[in-house]
């Protein structure tokens, strides 16, 4: 790699892999006139499709599941930095999941998957939206379902 301020050849110094193991961070030094920066290597993964309900495929979109995700979490107490990991896991078993298009509603049950085991409270407002609940009792009915499984 050649250094951003001479142009010149740069050697790895150090190498480091982040927790998942899914990217590599390298401090790199010039040659020629001793700039160190670092970098980032990571594997290009082919971007997921997303395969919607009325039959229409869009580019998977990681700020429509934070935002979905930020919404529900409101006023909670849940650090943006929990949200990326939340994110990361999804795309992560999504990409494992499907090799072809990934169904949205796969998305959405993964999303609410993950949020249950993190919050409760996130869970069951992510809920009422993905769900689309009607009334009181489809309320209910999530809640009564929610206490079932925590037993």
């Amino acid at each position: 790699m050649l250094c951003p301020k001479c142009n010149e050849q740069t050697r790895v110094v150090d190498s480091r892999m982040n927790p998942d193991g899914r990217v590599i961070r390298r401090r790199r030094e010039c040659e020629k006139c001793e700039f160190r920066f670092s970098t980032q290597e990571s594997i290009l993964k082919e971007n997921l499709v997303i395969q919607k309900r009325d039959g229409r495929r869009e580019p998977f979109d990681r700020e429509k599941i934070i935002s979905g995700i930020t919404r529900a979490m409101g006023k909670r107490p849940i650090e943006p930095s929990q949200i990326d990991t939340l994110v990361d896991e999804i795309e992560k078993e999504l990409e494992e999941k499907f090799v072809d298009a990934v169904p949205s509603d796969a998305v959405g049950a993964k999303v609410m998957e993950k949020l249950k085991k993190l919050d409760m409270i996130s869970y069951i407002r992510f809920a009422c939206v993905y769900k689309e609940f009607r009334d009181i009792a489809d309320f209910e009915k999530e809640f009564k379902n929610l206490k079932k499984t925590d037993r």
